[in-house]
């Protein structure tokens, strides 16, 4: 029954976190959205580190080679309570967004492998903006709206190995697919109309990553290196878009006038290749510190998605440090003495410049800073548990015209685990 229960709750998730609106940022405006971070709560607690962690208790969604020491039935969710501050040189604005972040299950597969699949945010599109134009008398003469909603995910499957003794190897493979929607409404003062731009597109793509670990002994302490490599791959995009006139009816109702035009439209947006490696050291199921660097080349817009001159791309890199601490594992007197207790830092250069300005002459690097902790709080007399985590963190900045994001982050995740969770019961 509890299987049944469990079952349908995941689909019910599914089909919200297909939905959702997962961001509030002013940058999710531009290209396919935002960037989703794919890391599990545990890994974002440790300041995103994941390529060289081990762990037969917890899913990997950064190397599919950790896979292979996965020893319990693992379900997880995990979600995220976004609080974010929006400045500008003139003004600010506060907003937030609450969203799920992945529905997850990794199995082993005897006791050299394991297999993971799940659903996971790729891009999230979320804004809504409003800019006015004044004349030298301070009265508004032009008005102009912004709305984004939607995204893209993936759903996704791992499998990872020990080859042989010290090295694991992993694939992982996902089915990218989301729907972006963008308008943006201009009403200019003593004019009846306002006109309305609209364009509401699919994407559809494909990834494929490879990874490896190989861990070693230093007298009494794991020694660990990992590295992974996401190969390129293309997002396909095919839609709509339209221009119109429009007149608001009573509570703001629009009321669609003349179509000036209406018609399809098809791009891609070109991935490239994205490296990770990292290190690590520490003792199992007591101490670990890591350190992870990622690089990727610049993406590159095709078609009816092509960047103009407001952005463009460029290579980005990202440094995390952390690692975690548990005093006591299997401590009896004390519960806090088993409690799982997290913290990293990640420095993030984004790849993404933006101008302003909007001349193409001065474009500004989009660079992101977090600060995390989080705890793994175990349940009683069980192996899951559950994960808290908190980052602060700022992004963007308020020079050349642009906006500055701060933002904290309150991550939830559930791990449940379980040895026979899969297996049928039997009366001996």
């Amino acid at each position: 029954m509890t299987k049944r229960f469990f079952i349908v709750v995941l689909v019910l998730i599914s089909i919200k976190i297909t939905g959702q609106r997962n961001s509030s940022s002013p940058y999710s405006f531009l290209g396919i959205g935002e960037e989703a971070s794919r890391t599990t709560v545990e890994q974002a607690s440790m300041g995103g580190i994941g390529v060289a962690v081990k762990d037969t208790y917890h899913l990997n969604f950064i190397n599919p080679a950790a896979l292979a020491d996965l020893r319990f039935a693992t379900y997880g969710i995990g979600g995220e309570l976004s609080l974010l501050n929006v400045s500008s040189q003139t003004a600010n604005e506060s907003n937030n967004s609450t969203s799920l972040r992945y529905i997850t299950l990794g199995v082993p597969i005897g006791t050299k492998a394991g297999f993971m699949a799940g659903l996971q945010p790729v891009s999230n599109v979320g804004y809504a903006l409003l800019t006015n134009e004044v004349d030298t008398e301070g009265n508004v003469i032009q008005a102009t709206r912004f709305n984004g909603s939607g995204g893209s995910n993936r759903l996704f499957a791992g499998f990872g190995m020990n080859v042989f003794e010290g090295l694991a190897l992993g694939v992982e493979a996902s089915f990218v697919f989301g729907t972006i929607n963008n308008n943006t409404i201009n009403q200019v003062a003593d004019v009846a109309l306002a006109t309305k731009y609209e364009r509401n597109a699919t994407v559809r793509g494909g990834e494929f990553k490879i990874g490896a670990q190989y861990k070693s002994k230093y007298k009494d302490l794991d020694v660990i290196g990992g590295a992974t490599l996401q190969f390129e791959n293309d997002f396909s995009l095919s839609g709509t878009e339209s221009l119109f006139s429009l007149s608001f009816g009573a509570g703001g109702r629009e009321v669609p006038r003349d179509v000036l035009y209406d018609r399809p439209i098809k791009g891609g947006l070109v991935v490239p290749l994205k490296t990770i490696i990292g290190f690590g050291i520490g003792k199992e199921n007591k101490w670990f510190t890591g350190l992870d660097f990622q690089t990727q080349g610049a993406f590159e817009n095709q078609g009816d998605l092509a960047q103009g001159n407001s952005y463009r791309f460029e290579s980005s890199n990202r440094l995390s440090l952390g690692g975690y601490y548990i005093p006591k594992i299997n401590s009896i007197s004390s519960y806090w003495d088993r409690v799982t207790y997290r913290a990293g830092l990640r420095f993030e250069d984004t790849g993404l410049l933006v101008d302003g300005t909007g001349t193409g002459n001065n474009f500004t690097s989009i660079t992101d800073f977090g600060i995390n902790v989080g705890f793994g709080l175990p349940l009683p007399r069980q192996l899951s548990n559950v994960n808290i985590g908190f980052e602060y963190g700022q992004k963007g900045t308020t020079t050349n015209n642009l906006i500055k994001e701060s933002y904290f982050n309150i991550r939830l995740s559930l791990s449940l685990n379980g040895r026979n969770w899969l297996v049928k019961r039997q009366i001996d």
